[in-house]
């Protein structure tokens, strides 16, 4: 048990110091980005989309509803330039996928679920960690003024 700690250490120690033979990287570093974006970088699905496509624009957060989100919930949506696509941030985790669909579509609002599905199959090694793909959900009208409420469920498959 001693000797596993001991490898445990010098492993941990070993990762923080660096050859001398390796020389620093060349060049100055490149400058910040000058281009500013409403949504912020954050964990998606590997080789899913981080901003909502170009044309897009966000939805008014008082056109928004998210009394239905627990309070860590993302609340970013855009609309495409025609009004017929929702763009929104969901969140999943673990062996969880993230999608949405129209619940409801009213001349007042649409009512979009944001669900997880969850795999339960046996044996399988699920991860921890939260991902926050973005999930498009068309809409049979354009969007208009119309209040978009969000509601979150979890399901098991």
């Amino acid at each position: 048990m001693l000797a596993g700690i001991g490898i445990v250490l010098i492993t941990a120690t070993a990762c923080g110091e660096r050859p001398a033979s390796v020389p620093p990287a060349a060049g100055p570093a490149p400058p910040p980005s000058t281009s500013v974006s409403p949504w912020p970088e954050i964990p998606t699905r590997p080789g899913g989309s981080q901003q909502p496509p170009q044309g897009s624009v966000p939805v008014p957060a008082s056109q928004l509803d998210v009394s239905k989100l627990s309070e860590d919930y993302p609340r970013q949506v855009s609309v495409s330039a025609d009004g017929k696509v929702l763009y929104i941030r969901a969140e999943e985790g673990g062996c969880g996928r993230a999608t949405g669909e129209v619940q409801q579509a009213t001349a007042e609002q649409v009512v979009v679920n944001l669900r997880e599905t969850q795999s339960n199959l046996q044996g399988r090694m699920c991860t921890m960690d939260i991902r926050y793909p973005l999930v498009s959900v068309p809409l049979s009208e354009p969007l208009g003024q119309r209040k978009v409420v969000l509601v979150s469920l979890k399901q098991n498959r």
